[in-house]
């Protein structure tokens, strides 16, 4: 009986996979300094394999990094009466505050579209955006408007060919992180594929967090806004008072 049900179990969920993910970052945590102009992590693994390599499809590899995501209002700016003001608004329910994504090949080689629409992996599929108001036209300009700033500012990232793949079973690459990064826990996904197929996904998490002066800014602005506020004020009196006492001292 045990033996038939085993049986059933296979012919049923198959056997394990024949090629899976092992994989690891350099660091898994990043720490923001009142100093801290961005960082770089190295990403590394190999294919694990039960059998020998597969014949036919060719091996891809592909690397992610997202940061928290958040909806964001994109506004359009339109010329009335001769002065510049908001015309439209769109807001995105949902974008990473940091995108990128790594391949060990052209990216149609690599993924097909349908396993991109189902995992999202690309920096188009990771946002997501269900709807604009009616009065809107061309919607999707201002997803597109969103992916171009944030590139511009490398937050959003497409390294295309820059997993280096060995002999179908190691792979390395490297993924920068600018200064303005957003506080949170990055998902960090390693995509195995094999003729365009996704055959395993791993994922692990980066941290990155604010400490120090930075912390202490940060758990003030939120947590007491008035004190925090009041303390900017006497701290730029302070400083214009300071400064008008050396321009007299230096002056007499």
């Amino acid at each position: 009986m045990i033996r038939l049900a085993l049986l059933i179990w296979i012919a049923v969920f198959g056997t394990a996979q024949a090629e899976e993910v092992v994989a690891g970052l350099s660091q898994n945590r990043i720490s923001i300094t009142t100093n801290f102009d961005g960082s770089e992590i190295l990403i590394f693994g190999a294919v694990k394999r039960e059998a020998a390599i597969p014949d036919s499809g060719e091996l891809g590899v592909i690397v992610t990094v997202s940061g928290p995501s958040e909806p964001v209002v994109v506004r359009k700016k339109a010329r009335r009466l001769g002065i510049w003001v908001n015309a439209h608004a769109v807001e995105v329910d949902s974008a990473p505050s940091f995108y990128a994504v790594a391949t060990s090949g052209d990216w149609f080689d690599v993924i097909r579209d349908v396993e991109d629409l189902r995992h999202k992996l690309s920096v188009a599929r990771a946002i997501r955006s269900v709807g604009a108001p009616a009065d809107v036209e061309n919607a999707a300009d201002f997803t597109s408007a969103l992916i171009r700033i944030r590139q511009e500012a490398d937050l959003y990232q497409t390294k295309i060919g820059a997993v280096e793949l060995t002999e179908e079973t190691l792979f390395n690459t490297s993924i920068a992180l600018p200064a303005n990064l957003t506080e949170g826990d990055y998902s960090t996904r390693f995509v195995l594929t094999r003729d365009g197929r996704v055959v395993d996904i791993y994922e692990t998490v980066l941290f990155v967090q604010k400490v120090g002066l930075e912390r202490f800014l940060y758990n003030l602005a939120h947590e007491q806004p008035l004190v925090y506020g009041l303390l900017s004020i006497f701290i730029a009196i302070a400083a214009g008072w300071g400064a008008s006492a050396i321009f007299r001292y230096v002056r007499g």
